[in-house]
């Protein structure tokens, strides 16, 4: 596993978030830790309406957040992340995505994938130019194509997200999707119904499989009623609060 973190998260009621800092890019762990802690903020009571309006709105407010940690400092430059999150009320729900972090729904024992791959090598595969073998080995299988990286035309796809009682809904990076197969994690739901022991157990597959990259994973039941606190755990980068870029001041670490 890299010794240097890019990845962030978030899990709480109602609210669940990943983002991996793009590789290569410069400052990747400010971007993730940025977006995370500008979308943490739609768990606070009477945050949003809507969820959909909520995660649009967190999203253009990331990206305004990102696009200010550049012009405070050019080495930024060209900085962003990933980001996938789901929102809900516990009527309503809604999806945010962009990037090549990922977003599952296990209902009835059955995995779904919710999100598609912003990646170069997935519009590949969707144009019938590679097959499902070579993608997994292709050099360009990390190129994002989509990504939150400061752009205000980029609001990302925000779409409703149909969810059940009793459904799972699971987040996570590639550091997770690289190394462990959707059927893997399938296995992995179906043989544990405690989310905290099913994410311990996917962070030690990925492990155990070589562990090259960053695992970041969130997982959640869609149970009813109201919450008794709206408090979540924050993961991975954003937890070092010299990383997020808020509210016009920057994050005091050198990035250079």
């Amino acid at each position: 596993m890299r010794e240097h973190n890019e990845d962030s998260g978030y899990a709480g009621p109602g609210l669940l978030v990943v983002a991996d800092g793009v590789g290569g890019a410069a400052a990747g762990e400010v971007a993730s830790a940025t977006a995370v802690h500008v979308l943490s903020a739609l768990a606070l009571p009477g945050a949003y309406a809507d969820p959909l309006a909520g995660l649009r709105s967190g999203v253009r407010l990331a990206q305004e957040q990102v696009a200010l940690g550049v012009a405070q400092d050019e080495r930024r430059t060209g900085m962003a992340t990933t980001l996938t999150a789901v929102l809900g009320d516990g009527r309503r729900f809604a999806l945010a995505h962009l990037g090549d972090s990922r977003a599952y729904v296990w209902r009835e024992r059955t995995l779904t994938r919710v999100t598609r791959d912003h990646t170069v090598v997935q519009d590949l595969l969707d144009d019938g130019r590679l097959t499902a073998a070579e993608a997994r080995e292709h050099p360009w299988r990390h190129v994002v194509v989509r990504s939150l990286g400061g752009d205000p035309g980029e609001t990302g796809e925000v779409t409703r997200l149909d969810l059940r009682r009793g459904d799972r809904v699971l987040l996570c990076s590639d550091g997770l999707t690289d190394l462990v197969d959707d059927a893997a994690v399938a296995g992995v739901l179906a043989d544990h119904r405690s989310d905290d022991a099913a994410v311990t157990a996917l962070v030690a597959a990925a492990n155990d499989a070589g562990g090259r990259d960053n695992i970041t994973c969130v997982l959640a039941t869609v149970v009813p009623g109201v919450p008794a606190s709206h408090d979540g755990v924050l993961v991975g980068a954003v937890r070092d609060p010299r990383l997020a870029v808020v509210a016009g001041v920057g994050p005091t670490r050198r990035t250079a």
